[in-house]
């Protein structure tokens, strides 16, 4: 099982933990011009996030500079605006506020089903369709999380229908969900570690 304190430190937690990796990921393209397009579509995501500050002045810029800080300025593209330099930035910027939300579903967190609505205004369907799997296959492993339990793929669809209000009809057709065993960690080692310990105690007696 892969635990949050094993993961790489989060550096804008407001973005949450599937915008740094897909930061990371465009690190990973060697072509210029498919990473550059990656990019454009994460931007494109984290603008979506916060529909509500694109009046504000310089919105998009900000982005880009939080893009850039999620790379550790690593990330090798023309940036449409001069970014600000590590060595000139004192503090953190300002993190992108949001309206306080209820949560209905609390094991998806506040951020999953808003990158689920997110996904639906991408103008490229072939990325949607591909970012939507993605989540999807989240969603259902922080199900199995939650309750331990066998998750109907239709369940996953339904709530995919609902926090995009009907724009994305996801099936079996439009999502290839992954078996639940998958999601769930192999308990040989417990059990090695068990059995260890009770022969230690047997030889003891």
């Amino acid at each position: 099982m892969e635990y949050y304190t094993t993961k790489n430190k989060l550096i804008l937690t407001e973005y949450g933990r599937n915008i740094q990796q897909m930061v990371e990921y465009a690190m990973t393209i060697e072509d210029r011009a498919e990473r550059t397009r990656c990019v454009k579509t994460i931007i494109n995501i984290m603008g979506n996030l916060f529909p509500h500050l694109r009046d504000v002045n310089d919105f998009k810029h900000k982005l880009w500079d939080h893009l850039a800080m999620m790379s550790n300025y690593q990330l090798d593209i023309d940036y449409p605006y001069e970014v600000v330099k590590p060595d000139t930035l004192q503090s953190k910027p300002d993190k992108m506020p949001y309206p306080n939300r209820n949560i209905k579903d609390r094991h998806y967190g506040n951020n999953l089903p808003r990158f689920v609505k997110a996904a639906t205004e991408l103008s490229d369907p072939e990325q949607t369709d591909k970012l939507m799997g993605i989540l999807a296959n989240q969603m259902k492993k922080y199900v199995l999380t939650w309750n331990k339990d066998n998750v109907e793929d239709q369940r996953i669809y339904n709530d995919i229908i609902e926090m995009t209000d009907g724009k994305f009809q996801a099936n079996e057709n439009s999502i290839k969900l992954k078996e639940s065993k998958e999601f769930t960690p192999t308990n040989n080692n417990n059990n090695k570690k068990k059995q260890n310990w009770n022969n230690h105690k047997n030889n003891k007696k």
